[in-house]
């Protein structure tokens, strides 16, 4: 800071995963930036190994996701591009729609939305969990047309639909759902279903490699030598 000004930031975003039955402890960095006239003054630099040493004994590991014009920014701290894989598959179903549209508007719905964020469970192999206040901006925010409610399964289901393809960010419930069940329930003219995050069975879906647009994954620490090797995503409700 200079004065009451902040002039350099590293946002640090401490995170609960799920990994095959293991609860993880990770660290998410965000909002990396410095004031242009205060740049190449190592402010960033001071500020990461500010981070490591206060946080570094405390996490299985550190990530985070930057814009395609400073790839080769974050080596000199240690960080890696890592490659994410994404799961789709084809569909064919006859059933009519039954997922209902949830607008998360009114203090009433929030409120009811947010209970069910709490007490949700992951519904993958590698994913957040029990990240309230994240995953709330998401549904409060830009995606608040996008939450369905499912009767069938009392779940809520985070998609977006075009056309015949369905992108379904997340399920949230109180237990393991059955994704296929979540799928039917937006009808026969789903063709294509795309997942945000890694599903416990990837029986019939392909696998393919997933990088969002202008944004790339950079990953620190032993926890990710091997993390090509899990064929995994951040779930797209977990970046910061």
């Amino acid at each position: 800071m200079t004065g009451d000004r902040i002039v350099a930031n590293v946002s640090v975003n401490r995170m609960r995963f799920w990994k095959d039955g293991m609860e993880k402890h990770y660290i998410q960095l965000a909002t990396v930036m410095t004031e242009e006239a205060f740049r190449n003054r190592g402010l960033i630099r001071g500020l990461m190994e500010f981070v490591e040493a206060d946080f570094g004994e405390q996490t299985d590991g550190m990530f985070l996701f930057a814009n395609d014009t400073v790839l080769t920014f974050y080596p000199k701290f240690g960080f890696r591009p890592a490659g994410e894989t994404k799961y789709e598959k084809l569909v064919s179903q006859e059933t009519e729609k039954s997922a209902e549209l949830y607008p998360v508007y009114g203090k009433e719905a929030r409120k009811k939305l947010e209970n069910a964020v709490e007490r949700s469970t992951c519904q993958g192999r590698f994913g957040m969990i029990k990240n309230v206040g994240l995953t709330m901006f998401y549904l409060t925010k830009f995606m608040q047309e996008q939450v369905y409610y499912l009767p069938g399964e009392n779940a809520y289901a985070v998609a977006e639909l075009e056309g015949g393809e369905l992108f379904l960010h997340d399920v949230i419930a109180d237990r393991n759902v059955d994704l296929d069940a979540v799928i039917q329930a937006f009808g026969k003219e789903i063709s294509r279903v795309t997942l945000g995050f890694t599903p416990s069975d990837a029986e019939g879906y392909e696998k393919k490699a997933w990088k969002e647009e202008d944004t790339t994954l950079f990953v620190k620490g032993k926890e990710w030598d091997a993390f090509e090797a899990w064929e995994v995503m951040f779930p797209t409700l977990s970046h910061a």
